[in-house]
């Protein structure tokens, strides 16, 4: 069955303020059961980024935001979820706030041309118009095969549309960080040698899946590294106990040379 994320995002000034001065970098996360997105909203204050993690009450979410809190003297943390009760799965906090709605299916007549394409699309020229400075956006791999069993639920063709919506992002002249992560898994993050592909070719291989906290930890370390920005790949990991745990994630950047 089809699962798709749908976040509607709240006018800026729904937000809190910061100084004129302030430097605005933003991360929108969009995420989906079946394949996910990512972005994230940051404002600079003195030595600390604010970061605004959208889809905070998801899985992947959630880990991005707790990590974020984790490290309150390089971030403040703020999250934008769903439902009164995703804010409180996730603590209840005063940073986090409720807005969007997302839906866990296509409503009658919409369809992923109208979900994953012109919706990231809406969202992306909002947040150019907002000064952001660099987006992060994780989707999944299986973009580049139209027969991907993906592209047959939900009316058609979901991994074409994000794909479309990607492309539109790295065109934006916008900063960007596009991970496309393999299959996402419910285990430890830190223990595995990650792996970078392009074009799906992780997917013809036997490592093609990914922890959670793992993506997690990209999506934060993407926003410290000028290698990260402007480029585009996919991400799985090695099994647990074969390689070397990634620790260096400048480096990893550094093996990314495609901007798409």
């Amino acid at each position: 069955m089809a699962s798709l994320t749908r976040v509607l995002l709240p006018t800026f000034s729904q937000f809190p303020h910061h100084s004129s001065t302030s430097t605005c970098t933003k991360i929108y996360t969009i995420s989906s059961t079946t394949r996910r997105r990512f972005s994230v909203f940051s404002m600079s204050e003195s030595n600390r980024t604010t970061v605004l993690v959208t889809g905070a009450g998801g899985r992947t979410g959630q880990i991005v935001y707790k990590k974020l809190k984790e490290r309150s003297t390089e971030y403040i943390a703020r999250g934008l979820v769903r439902t009164e009760e995703s804010k409180e799965k996730i603590g209840g906090e005063d940073d986090v706030f409720i807005g969007g709605r997302p839906e866990f299916y296509f409503e009658e007549g919409s369809n992923p041309e109208q979900v994953d394409w012109e919706g990231q699309k809406n969202q992306i020229d909002a947040a150019k118009a907002a000064g952001v400075k660099q987006i992060v956006l994780v989707g999944s791999m299986g973009g580049t095969n139209i027969n991907h069993p993906l592209n047959s639920l939900g009316n058609g063709n979901i991994l074409v549309w994000k794909r479309k919506a990607e492309q539109y992002l790295a065109d934006s002249g916008l900063p960007y960080t596009i991970i496309r992560a393999g299959g996402l898994q419910d285990k430890e993050g830190g223990v595995r040698e990650l792996l970078i592909g392009k074009d799906d070719e992780l997917l013809e291989t036997e490592t093609k899946t990914i922890a959670r906290p793992d993506v997690a930890e990209v999506c934060i370390q993407a926003l410290q590294f000028e290698e990260a920005k402007f480029k585009a790949f996919d991400l799985a990991s090695k099994p647990e106990g074969s390689g070397t745990p990634t620790k260096d994630f400048k480096a990893l950047f550094s093996q990314v040379n495609t901007r798409f």
